[in-house]
């Protein structure tokens, strides 16, 4: 069976961070493991408190899932101090880490920022060159190209920038009110539409978070770039279909949607 790591945040609320990662990845067909770098006290309308690891703990994690079951892939989320992020570098690099995609969550779906000023500048100095995959919404794109994007033709030039940036692939994710569900994939010189099903869900709480988990468990079982974010689509795609309604706020996705074994019943 092929294997995961997520390093992320907890979501208390089980929407996004770890929890949607583990649940993404065991549906994606993957042995899922984790290293977390902060807990959240966080529900569907906000993030009420973060309380992060130390950096040394966040190494021992680390040091004890590859020293033990190697990861085929490692998804890298929430991580919101340059120590940390440093940590995360130094650990993969030492292991030679493969199929890194990194999702640079820079703030949550109900508008509460999670990463640190000092630390935007650490991401791209130490994690994004390692990333074989950078999958920005448009506001982290701006931050990563340093340009307004107002246009398809503006994801084009952003995710070239960010591309030649960090030699990275780079997923420049719509929606933000631009292009629905269309995104696109940078990667060699080169683009790629993928075009996404429009889905009239207002609960999307996680949903970066579950698309680079999904893309993960799909690298981590041999698939080119192309064929693991195609996949990733249609699953995100089929978690908003199922129209989970929870919380006062923007809820979670049904992550189990296609999940048909008899101990559901």
């Amino acid at each position: 069976m092929k294997t995961a790591l997520t390093i992320a945040g907890s979501d208390s609320s089980g929407g996004a961070g770890i929890q949607a990662d583990l649940k993404t990845m065991t549906m994606n067909g993957v042995f899922a493991m984790s290293a977390l770098t902060a807990l959240t006290a966080q529900n569907t309308v906000g993030v009420q408190g973060i309380f992060e690891v130390t950096p040394e703990f966040l190494g021992m994690q680390i040091d004890s899932v590859f020293t033990d079951i190697r990861p085929d892939a490692v998804k890298i989320g929430m991580v919101s101090s340059a120590e940390l992020i440093s940590v995360i570098a130094e650990k993969l690099t030492a292991y030679q880490a493969e199929n890194i995609v990194v999702d640079p969550v820079m703030v949550a779906t109900s508008g509460s920022r999670l990463i640190n000023e000092d630390a935007v500048s650490t991401l791209k100095e130490k994690l994004l060159p390692l990333a074989t995959l950078v999958t920005p919404n448009i506001p982290e794109a701006e931050v990563l190209a340093d340009m307004k994007i107002e246009s398809p033709e503006d994801m084009i030039r952003a995710a070239e920038k960010i591309s030649k940036a960090y030699s990275c692939a780079v997923l420049c994710k719509g929606g933000h009110s631009m292009n629905d569900a269309n995104d696109l994939l940078y990667y060699d010189g080169k683009y790629q539409w993928f075009k996404g099903k429009r889905i009239h869900n207002p609960n999307t709480h996680g949903t970066g978070c579950t698309l680079s988990s999904a893309i993960a468990s799909n690298l981590a079982k041999g698939n080119d770039l192309a064929t693991a974010v195609e996949r990733a689509k249609e699953y995100i795609s089929g978690a908003l279909a199922a129209m989970l309604d929870l919380g006062a706020g923007s809820g979670p996705m049904n992550h189990a949607f296609d999940l048909k074994e008899a101990y559901t019943k």
